[in-house]
């Protein structure tokens, strides 16, 4: 999934609605905004407590998953399990997306913020007492995700209510760069942190915690009261929005298969989040087998590929104007399945490593273990992958004209959700089979071979490849 892409929040509710007080909420007839800033926007404390509540909710999603993660494989030793439990998480978004949407326009959407809320609250608690009960771990996963699906257009659509039209860049960015460094403090520290100081069963009071704090900090937003009520209308507006979205389906594909740009930027986004789908899979197991550490262990390799990441993005920002935006995406490709590979032989790597050193003439030798070798792999794999994902994202922006970017959008939303699918179900398997090692391999050979057919497939004349 690509956080903060689609239809503006500015189309998600009438003009009359967008012009508020930045304090308190309450409208102000006439009056234009002098700041556009995140810290004038953050100063509007209905906004605040809307932003509070998002991280809070994503913080405590990405831990759950982590948590949820490690005690699956835990209690299966299967890295099928996990990729069913994967699943549970993404099958309610693409089944259910395309009409909660219009549900949430008949409901008062504070109310939806509230209530959904405390019912995830309340269903992370009954995660803590369900036990070693993988059926029933994977029902209320389900039903979680599920509810998540009428939390986020409500959420979406209470941020042009709160602010003011010329306000909303800034809003939208604010939310944006959170739902991507929700994951880094998520699923790469929080997570691992709590699990390691006290157990993933502990870590889902905590996020039920969180949950309920969101819903208190909701409570404090303004009533939106719904413009139409009757039900029969919801129902045929849902009916109406599912064929929709299916003509919309089939233009935005029409639009990808006319533009090779697009296509390859999408296969760019989509090798990039089969990767993350994949690593989430068979990480557990990966710490377990090759590395020799238990399931929770899994940080080590989940913290600094998220501070790899992070180092990335901060180089691109430095640098990228500079670069080619294409071989940037190739040789992060190349590199990122390198590393990977060298990770996938990290005991036979470090051993090799300790020899060279212990015969050089200053012995560091001591300095290289297995946990070294493993960090500094995935710091830089970390680098790679931001080198692909940023610019292939950037660019697809780039490429899209203003009136079909909405729906590409839409459609890459759905398309790369779907598409995470396959991978994680035939890992989960194969990785069983035969081991994660192997299919950690494999997974780097095809990044790599991706990255070089791409490379020359770009030099081809009459390529339909990017130049």
């Amino acid at each position: 999934m690509i956080p903060g892409l689609g239809k503006g929040a500015a189309d998600l509710v009438p003009p009359e609605q967008l012009d508020t007080d930045l304090r308190t909420g309450d409208r102000v007839e006439g009056e234009e905004p002098t700041e556009t800033g995140a810290l004038e926007v953050l100063r509007n404390r209905p906004f605040l407590a809307l932003w509070l509540a998002q991280a809070l909710t994503q913080i405590g999603g990405n831990m759950v998953l982590y948590g949820l993660t490690v005690r699956v494989f835990s209690l299966t030793g299967s890295t099928s399990a996990v990729s069913l439990l994967i699943l549970t998480f993404l099958v309610p978004a693409v089944l259910l997306s395309a009409v909660a949407g219009v549900y949430v326009d008949r409901l008062d959407r504070r109310l939806i913020l509230v209530v959904t809320n405390l019912l995830r609250a309340i269903m992370f608690g009954l995660l803590f007492f369900v036990g070693d009960n993988l059926a029933l771990i994977l029902v209320l996963n389900a039903a979680i995700s599920t509810v998540t699906t009428f939390f986020a257009p409500a959420e979406a659509a209470m941020i042009p209510v709160l602010v003011r039209r010329g306000q909303l860049l800034a809003a939208n960015g604010i939310f944006t760069v959170t739902l991507n460094a929700a994951f880094a403090l998520g699923f790469a520290l929080l997570g691992p942190l709590v699990v390691n100081l006290t157990s993933p069963q502990a870590l889902l009071l905590v996020v039920a915690t969180l949950y309920l704090l969101a819903m208190i900090l909701t409570l404090s937003l303004p009533s939106v009261p719904p413009t139409i009520s009757e039900h029969g209308l919801a129902v045929h507006e849902a009916s109406a929005a599912v064929e929709s979205t299916f003509g919309q389906l089939r233009e935005g594909i029409a639009f990808i298969r006319a533009n090779r740009n697009i296509t390859w930027s999408l296969i760019y986004l989509g090798i990039t989040a089969s990767l993350i789908g994949v690593l989430g899979v068979v990480g557990p197991a990966f710490a377990t087998e090759a590395l020799g550490l238990s399931a929770k262990d899994f940080v080590v390799i989940v913290l600094p590929l998220g501070i790899g990441v992070v180092t990335g993005i901060l180089l691109l920002n430095s640098y990228g104007k500079v670069l080619s935006r294409r071989r940037t995406i190739e040789s992060g490709l190349i590199l990122l399945g390198i590393f990977l590979a060298i990770l996938s032989a990290a005991g036979p790597v470090t051993r090799f490593l300790q020899h060279v050193t212990s015969v050089s003439p200053i012995d560091v030798s001591s300095l290289v273990t297995l946990l070294s070798v493993v960090i500094v792999l995935a710091f830089l794999a970390g680098i790679a992958y931001a080198c692909v994902a940023i610019p292939a994202q950037t660019q697809l922006q780039e490429d899209l004209p203003e009136e079909v970017r909405g729906r590409v959008f839409g459609v890459l939303n759905m398309l790369i959700s779907t598409a995470s699918f396959l991978p994680i179900i035939i890992v989960g398997q194969i990785a069983d089979l035969l081991s994660t090692t192997a299919v950690v391999f494999v997974v780097a050979l095809a990044i790599s071979a991706s990255g070089i057919l791409s490379a020359v497939g770009r030099r081809i004349p009459g390529s339909d490849l990017p130049g």
